[in-house]
């Protein structure tokens, strides 16, 4: 996948207009608080609907603007296309798909992106709903069946836990609702390890091959069911209604579910400790970096093509040594990337001045050093 053209209006800092980008590295340079991470969330709007920065999408709109929107021109496997977001005041958003209106179930996945940005630290610091929500997004982007599993389960979930706070759980309709918690319940928790089955192998290379290869880092599904990477789906939806029995008088005293998915982690080990308490700043930096890497190996497996990375503020994160073998890695790699930094980064991209959210072409970067 490949972004050609940006169009933004209203959004943030930047002076309204359009950007035309290029294949591989692009380079967004300039001071703090000039517009560089505002571009950079204007590309995830528009791709996703959402900010990287915040849950408001009212705090995307330039102060004073009635209505916000991104256009994105975009080339995939198949050819050119196009993906519109719009937001107005009234908090209603509008997508679009190829100039034709779409849900956001039709719109999600089109154009798949991976970002990296300072604050994704708290995947592994946070709480388990962070880690949850940002791993159902992952898997999401590449399978629309798992996206409407997970939006039929968490309808199901609220309905359940409304039957239980109001004590209406003995209501024929109430067991209905339960098969159906168990079914979509379980569904969930197959995907998620199927998933990290497969990540997690990835994980270890890309870690070892970029930042320490004497060292092994795993991701690990922590199910509230306990150990079931060898079960069946019928095992998992059975072992799901047992615990539901178990804790049923529980949740009756609670008013809401204490089983499903929505009870589970997702953990980093490094060679074998988990990386939460016992690695380092820097190590824990170079977790989620070999993530986000490996969610773009895993987005050609499944998808046969690349998804659009965006890095920002790259100078400031990582230490020379680190940003060095990223750089380097990023050079070989045949996947379009958008980078932010307060500097030019002496890498072989095509550079992007930013200046009071204006955003000039600024020409080819420098040569490394090394290459000259």
């Amino acid at each position: 996948m490949e972004i050609l053209e940006v169009n933004y209006v209203n959004f943030r800092n930047l002076q309204d207009g359009n950007t035309k980008v290029f294949p591989k590295l692009n380079l967004f340079f300039g001071k703090n608080g000039q517009g560089k991470t505002s571009f950079l969330e204007a590309l995830y709007f528009g791709a996703t609907g959402k900010s990287f920065r915040t849950a408001k999408s009212s705090e995307t709109m330039k102060y004073g603007a009635k209505r916000t929107g991104v256009f994105l021109i975009y080339r995939d496997n198949i050819g050119e296309k196009t993906l519109t977001v719009k937001f107005n005041d009234e908090n209603k958003k509008e997508y679009s798909y190829n100039g034709k209106k779409a849900p956001y179930d039709e719109f999600y996945g089109k154009l798949n992106i991976v970002t990296y940005i300072p604050e994704d630290i708290i995947l592994i610091t946070g709480s388990p709903s962070v880690r949850r929500s940002f791993f159902d997004g992952e898997i999401a982007q590449t399978s629309g069946e798992y996206f409407q599993k997970l939006k039929n389960f968490n309808k199901i979930l609220k309905i359940r836990n409304k039957y239980l706070k109001e004590k209406k759980y003995r209501e024929p309709e109430f067991l209905i609702y339960q098969e159906e918690f168990i079914k979509y319940g379980a569904r969930v928790i197959e995907k998620r390890l199927e998933y990290v089955k497969k990540i997690s192998i990835i994980l270890n290379l890309n870690y070892r091959k970029l930042f320490d290869d004497k060292k092994e880092l795993s991701l690990q599904y922590q199910c509230h069911l306990g150990n079931i990477k060898k079960m069946s789906l019928e095992e998992i939806e059975s072992c799901l209604r047992r615990r539901i029995e178990e804790k049923f008088q529980q949740e009756i005293r609670y008013g809401f579910s204490l089983s499903g998915p929505q009870k589970d982690d997702f953990l980093f080990f490094l060679n074998g400790y988990e990386a939460k308490s016992t690695a380092s700043q820097g190590e824990k930096k170079s977790i989620i970096f070999s993530l986000k890497l490996s969610e773009i190996d895993m987005v050609i497996r499944e998808k046969k093509e690349s998804p659009v990375l965006i890095i920002d503020d790259i100078s400031s994160y990582f230490d020379s040594n680190r940003k060095e073998s990223i750089l380097n890695y990023l050079e070989k790699r045949n996947i379009q990337v958008f980078i932010s930094s307060t500097g030019d980064l002496g890498i072989d991209s095509k550079n992007f001045h930013v200046e009071k959210g204006e955003i000039i072409y600024d020409g080819i970067g420098q040569c490394r050093n090394d290459d000259r």
